[in-house]
């Protein structure tokens, strides 16, 4: 850990740290956690929330040195919009997103809620200064300001935000929204838009169950579904990249074919059209279902699944030759090719994947509701582009990455456990959600591209 120089800082950093976890501590025994959760969770708060600050001093101190000339700032609210019209912008989406729910929803009108908004305000001018000292994770370091304070706010306006149960349940569902992501970041990150992936887990949610009821072995069942989702997103990585600039609509139209496909041959012979009706395989219940066990642990092995396939691919990205390329033909496409980089293996390659892991997303949604539905993933249309964006991958390709993707995936599930803790319905979750995306590409879209600075 590094320390700033100035000790002034260091005790505002130690002071801060400790009012803070003191405030935590308090509010794990109101909450009624055990004794010795509530310990671990103030010393894991203390170390995470010192080094945080820490960082933040010195990458300050940094900035200042660096500074050899300052410029001065202009007067006049001209410049004072200028410089600070994104912080503006997002303050007043989220002023108007209060003031339309507190005028709808009677239970929203209550003064624990008008704090909640204020310090809300208050982490976002935080948030978007404090950013500035950062060259690099600067939609990184704004994601998790962002995601520390609604977990802050959620565990101090919800009862029981902070319960086993309730902490089970975000992971588990932003296990299956992270692992849905995957494919959308590796097609982002070349400049690219996968909208086939909500279509392809409906298709492999009603498919596998449809298999296991044809007697097809679970195991080889499940193997045959992930490698038809890896085919049909190879197709679909083909198919766009012999189509330049019509990914969007290339891929959404193949999602339609796919899923059509798949109702035609489940409800053949069968009245039902759109679910498919049988046992789910107790293995596969236990990978997915809330009361799973892993090697006799009460956590669903789907979170485990998610953290160990989000290690591997943000290790990828960032140390192999693959992810060195992926970030190359982002930046630069011609640059990449001048240097041997084959555009249409990586291209096809991270819809590959994009399917690959849609089609296991959808596999594992069977395991959790125990039957097949089509519209299993439909909700993945927007969210796994929403996770993309909130995290900071750029959509134009080169910038960003799975670690910033786990960072919106993880904003998004607490905010939705949030919204449906305070009594408000989906379609107000997709509104708050949309207008949380608008500040966040406002802001990232400051920043210049990365084939702009090399």
């Amino acid at each position: 850990m590094t320390f700033p120089r100035s000790l002034v800082l260091l005790w505002l950093n130690l002071v801060l740290t400790l009012v803070v976890a003191g405030i935590g501590f308090g509010l794990g025994f109101a909450q009624g956690l055990p004794a010795q959760q509530v310990i671990l969770y103030t010393l894991v708060s203390v170390a995470v929330l010192f080094w945080v600050t820490n960082t933040v001093a010195v990458a300050f101190e940094r900035r200042q040195r660096e500074e050899v000339a300052p410029v001065e700032p202009s007067a006049g609210a001209g410049s004072v919009w200028s410089r600070n019209r994104v912080l503006i912008l997002a303050m007043a989406v989220l002023l108007v997103a209060y003031l339309i729910v507190t005028a709808t929803v009677p239970s929203f009108r209550t003064l624990s809620n008008l704090i909640a908004f204020l310090v809300l305000e208050l982490i976002l001018v935080l948030a978007f200064k404090v950013s500035k000292v950062f060259e690099h994770g600067r939609s990184a370091f704004i994601g998790l300001i962002v995601l520390l304070a609604l977990v802050v706010i959620s565990s101090f306006t919800i009862k029981g935000f902070l319960s086993e149960a309730n902490i089970k349940a975000i992971l588990l569902f932003a296990a299956f929204l992270g692992i849905a992501c995957v494919g959308q970041t590796m097609v982002a990150l070349l400049g690219g838009l996968d909208l086939s992936i909500p279509f392809v887990i409906g298709a492999a949610n009603i498919g596998l169950l449809y298999l296991i009821g044809l007697g097809v072995p679970s195991p080889v069942a499940a193997g045959m579904v992930l490698v038809i989702g890896a085919a049909f997103g190879f197709l679909n990585g083909l198919l766009s990249y012999k189509l330049q600039g019509q990914a969007l609509i290339m891929t959404l139209g193949t999602g339609f074919a796919i899923a059509g496909l798949v109702q035609i041959i489940t409800s053949i012979g069968s009245q039902f059209s759109g679910n498919v009706f049988g046992t789910v395989p107790e293995w596969l219940s236990n990978l997915a279902a809330m009361n799973g066990r892993t090697f006799g642990l009460g956590v669903p092995p789907t979170i485990i699944l998610w953290i160990a396939i989000a290690i591997i691919v943000i290790v990828g990205l960032r140390y192999s030759t693959y992810g060195r390329n992926i970030y190359a033909l982002g930046g630069n496409r011609r640059s990449a090719k001048l240097i041997g980089i084959s555009e249409l293996k990586y291209w096809t390659l991270a819809y590959t994947l994009s399917g690959f892991f849609a089609a296991l997303t959808g596999s594992l949604l069977l395991g959790w509701s125990g039957g097949g539905f089509i519209g299993a993933g439909d909700q993945y249309l927007f969210t796994t582009l929403a996770a993309v964006v909130i995290g900071g991958t750029s959509l134009m390709g080169g910038y960003g990455g799975y670690g910033f993707t786990v960072i919106g995936v993880l904003v998004l599930q607490i905010l939705s456990s949030f919204l449906i803790g305070i009594g408000l319905k989906y379609e107000w979750q997709q509104f708050i959600f949309g207008l949380l995306i608008l500040p966040m590409v406002a802001l990232y879209g400051r920043s210049p591209h990365i084939r702009a600075q090399v």
